[in-house]
């Protein structure tokens, strides 16, 4: 065989070879979003959130075309993820309670994924101190109550400008420094106590207050990522529309029958005001259908 045919037979091999990628750019374009994904840290409220996510991409495939979800392990605290989706490193999406710095950080699509659950709080205290909480009747007496929450939490600033004296803490730290009197009282949202109380038996379920602000967990991605988030508020208005959404949030099995279990209409409400509200958020309470109308 000749010098030339040869290097004939090479090329074409070569061209053989580039052929799957030539056809695989004409493929339609993928949607990657990477969302961080805690591996020590086992927190099953974590799932509702990815679910919702696979939700809102499915329903705006049709619009957006084909996605793909990638979980990232990152083990770090709340404000470190915030700022690795501000950086546009690593992940493309946070879930998290809003605030002004947050919404001035990140951009937020101004849909509560939780129906405004976020912002009901109930609490875990030492066991065998009912007794202490029993006594509060009023705001004022609730106030002298030293509450514990996570350091990176909008809701550390909201409860002090309230008035609340508030212990921080790193949240995988918060029920052993209750444990430990480092603070009082520890509210957490209609769906998240449940898991918790199985973990220690030195605490309990605070049965009579009931604390509220409103609180509004959007998706937030990185500013300049405008697709993404137009992509997810098209598909949590469709998941909203058909009924999706609804199904998702009282079926899931951190919110199923929470109202219940949390003996929620026998409680004393305290509201407060959230400080930390954009005007943006405030003018989506208005927007009935984004809201747990069976609280409000």
């Amino acid at each position: 065989m000749s010098k030339k045919l040869i290097i004939l037979l090479l090329l074409s091999l070569s061209l053989l070879a580039l052929c799957p990628r030539l056809y695989a750019q004409q493929d339609p374009l993928i949607t990657e979003v990477r969302y961080n994904f805690s591996e020590q840290f086992i927190d099953p409220k974590q799932n509702y959130y990815i679910a919702l996510l696979d939700l809102v991409l499915k329903k705006s495939e049709p619009k957006y075309g084909a996605y793909k979800l990638t979980p990232v392990p990152l083990e770090m605290p709340q404000g470190r993820t915030i700022k690795l989706v501000e950086q546009n490193k690593h992940i493309d999406i946070v879930w998290t309670m809003t605030s002004i710095e947050r919404e001035n950080q990140l951009k937020a699509i101004y849909i509560p994924l939780l129906k405004g659950l976020m912002g009901y709080r109930i609490g875990i205290i030492r066991k065998g101190e009912q007794g202490k909480f029993d006594e509060i009747d009023t705001l004022a007496s609730f106030k002298k109550i030293t509450i514990g929450q996570g350091k990176d939490w909008p809701d550390v600033e909201i409860l002090r400008l309230n008035g609340f004296n508030v212990v921080p803490g790193a949240d995988q730290n918060l029920l052993a420094m209750l444990a430990k009197n480092r603070f009082d009282y520890f509210p957490r949202t209609l769906n998240e106590p449940w898991h918790e109380l199985t973990l220690r038996e030195d605490v309990e379920l605070e049965q009579n207050l009931l604390l509220h602000y409103p609180a509004p967990i959007y998706f937030f991605v990185n500013k300049q990522n405008h697709l993404l988030a137009e992509r997810i508020e098209f598909g949590l208005r469709v998941a909203i529309s058909d009924g999706s959404f609804d199904d998702h949030f009282f079926n899931n099995p951190i919110n199923k029958n929470m109202i219940t279990k949390s003996n929620l209409f026998n409680r004393q409400e305290y509201e407060i005001a959230n400080p930390l509200l954009s005007p943006q958020s405030a003018e989506i309470l208005n927007e009935t259908s984004l809201w747990l109308t069976v609280i409000m």
